[in-house]
């Protein structure tokens, strides 16, 4: 079981394979799409070479690229900080470099399988993610209003918080229909998925999260919904998404989005910097040995776009930090999409009116992270009164909120996330240097654990990130409110681009602000694949019959289309 309030079914047949995180709103088999040996797809001969901007160095601009290269096209790609958007991994100073800290994207379900066909096809490794009461996590502390309870499993908790989880699946079995939706998306059965979702939406697109609660009888208990959003479900505290439309939750436990976490080892940025220097074995066009970095100058992405506008023929040109101005007959656009209204001077002419709502409607979530190194997992060490681990995975109403310790093995240096927080809790550190933040830190650990020093196993200084606070980024990920449906379904379908005045096509939006699932890296990679193949439509280009493209079935998978009047 991998959390506190556990998700709403324990299955009964473990051996089914994982659902495939495509989602509700276009249940589309995006790892059956890449695993198939025909390939996403062929442009013609006359377009090979062709340059085409990629904005955006995360894993959604790479992926993007790099399946535009095989295809015989030429991404250019545009960065304005350092490959892997989100997928940060940093090290320590005076440190071994063994040790690294996770800033964004640090646990990945194996529902993300389309995440997990480019994970196996660079070499990567993935291990368990230590999340509350998980099988790889040895205890869990669950501390509120200063009352704390030690959990190897959740057998091990009070009363009440089984209540809170009992709830939980009765709030879901009767408002959102969990168990028909979960088969259905298991046994991959469209009709049944597009026939529940569709009801689904045009009941709850108002609702939000702490709505849906209040409406079941099953959460009538004020106390079980403040447990409930303090501790939550797979990864703790759902608190802070409490003000999002019900829809962004559902599509995680729909997809098991929150369940059996892993962690790629050695850190999640190896991705997309592998990517970045393979070589395809199957590529057109490109002699073997052809790399992303190899087609870009000094081996580095071009810097940052500062202006974006239409020229004649309706081409898009990019203006970047360095001044080079290029065209191009198509662009990818995969950066935070508010950056199209602040960093970036754009001509109105880009998108249709309706998309830049869209984009102007955008909500993102705030996100802070703090790490430190220690000398060693010290938190396996057994207290001599109780018997217990000294410390351990820690969910607490204080400003920490989330504490997650990380370790390598018990003789090896180690790291521990002090604190992880989301929104009004991410804001509240803001004005904080990372070495104040520590301390405010260590503070409240220290009430819930007043028998272990903490600090005297520090070995470097911390590092920490709040994703509102930088420059490229503004957030650390879009979460729809209550009545944004219409504006996702915008931005999501902006690859189909046949029905558009021709003014208006040849840039397609991708990434992580597109996705139906954002936060998670899948749907990065989603609409990555999607928007490769409208680049590869716009070219005259194909699919193989044997295996159509996301474009190609879209008549029969549209997402749910509700009335604008």
């Amino acid at each position: 079981m991998t959390s506190t309030v556990p998700n709403a079914v324990e299955h009964a047949d473990e051996q089914q394979p994982p659902i495939t995180m495509f989602g509700p709103d276009f249940p589309y088999a995006y790892d059956d799409f890449l695993a198939h040996p025909a390939g996403l797809g062929q442009i013609p001969a006359t377009e090979h070479g062709t340059e085409v901007a990629v904005i955006g160095g995360g894993l959604s601009g790479i992926v993007a690229a790099y399946e535009l290269m095989k295809m015989g096209l030429k991404p250019v790609v545009y960065e304005a900080d350092q490959i892997g958007g989100r997928l940060r991994t940093v090290g320590f100073e005076g440190c071994d470099e063994s040790l690294t800290a996770e800033m964004g994207a640090m646990r990945f379900p194996p529902s993300s399988t389309a995440l997990q066909h480019y994970i196996d096809m660079v070499g990567l490794e993935t291990r368990p993610f230590p999340n509350p009461l998980a099988e790889a996590t040895p205890s869990t502390v669950v501390d509120l209003k200063g009352e704390s309870h030690y959990a190897e499993t959740v057998a091990d908790l009070p009363q009440v918080y089984r209540d809170v989880a009992e709830a939980w699946n009765k709030c879901l079995e009767e408002g959102a229909d969990f168990s028909d939706m979960n088969r259905a998306m298991r046994e991959r059965d469209v009709p049944r998925i597009r026939e529940i979702w569709a009801k689904l939406v045009e009941k709850l697109d108002n609702q939000t999260f702490y709505g849906f609660l209040c409406d079941s009888e099953a959460f009538k208990s004020f106390r079980h919904r403040e447990i409930f959003g303090q501790v939550g479900f797979g990864t703790g505290g759902w608190d802070t998404d409490f003000p999002n439309s019900i829809l962004e939750i559902l599509r995680v436990v729909y997809t098991e989005a929150d369940d059996h976490h892993r962690g790629i080892v050695g850190g999640s940025q190896q991705l997309p910097l592998r990517l970045w220097e393979r070589e395809p074995e199957k590529i057109v066009h490109w002699p073997y040995g052809t790399s992303l970095k190899t087609l870009h100058a000094d081996g580095e992405p071009r810097p940052a776009v500062t202006r974006l506008h239409r020229t004649a023929g309706n081409r898009i040109t990019v203006t970047d930090a360095n001044g080079d101005i290029r065209t191009y007959q198509a662009a990818i656009f995969t950066a935070q999409s508010w950056m199209l209204l602040s960093k970036i001077a754009c001509d109105d002419s880009l998108f249709p009116i309706d998309h830049w709502t869209a984009i102007e409607r955008t909500h993102y979530m705030e996100s802070s992270k703090l790490f430190v190194p220690v000398d060693r997992p010290f938190w396996l060490d057994k207290d001599e009164e109780t018997g217990r681990d000294v410390m351990s995975m820690t969910l607490t109403d204080r400003m920490t909120r989330g504490t997650y310790l990380l370790d390598d093995g018990p003789d090896k240096p180690a790291v521990i996330c002090l604190s992880y927080t989301w929104c009004d809790d991410s804001l509240k550190w803001l004005p904080l240097s990372a070495s104040e933040r520590m301390e405010v830190m260590l503070k409240s650990l220290g009430e819930i654990y007043p028998k272990v020093d903490i600090r005297k196993h520090v070995i470097g200084n911390p590092v920490t990130v709040s994703w509102e606070n930088e420059p490229y980024f503004m957030g650390a990920f879009k979460a729809n409110l209550p009545g944004h449906y219409r504006y996702q379904r915008r931005l999501f379908t902006h690859f189909m681009q046949d029905s558009l005045a021709e003014d208006k096509r040849g840039i397609f939006l991708a990434g992580d602000d597109i996705s139906w699932t954002a936060g998670w890296a899948e749907g990065a990679i989603q609409t990555a694949l999607n928007a490769v193949w409208g680049v590869m439509h716009h070219f005259g280009g194909e699919t193989d019959p044997a295996n159509p493209g996301p474009g190609d079935v879209y008549d029969e998978i549209a997402p749910v289309e509700l009335p604008e009047d």
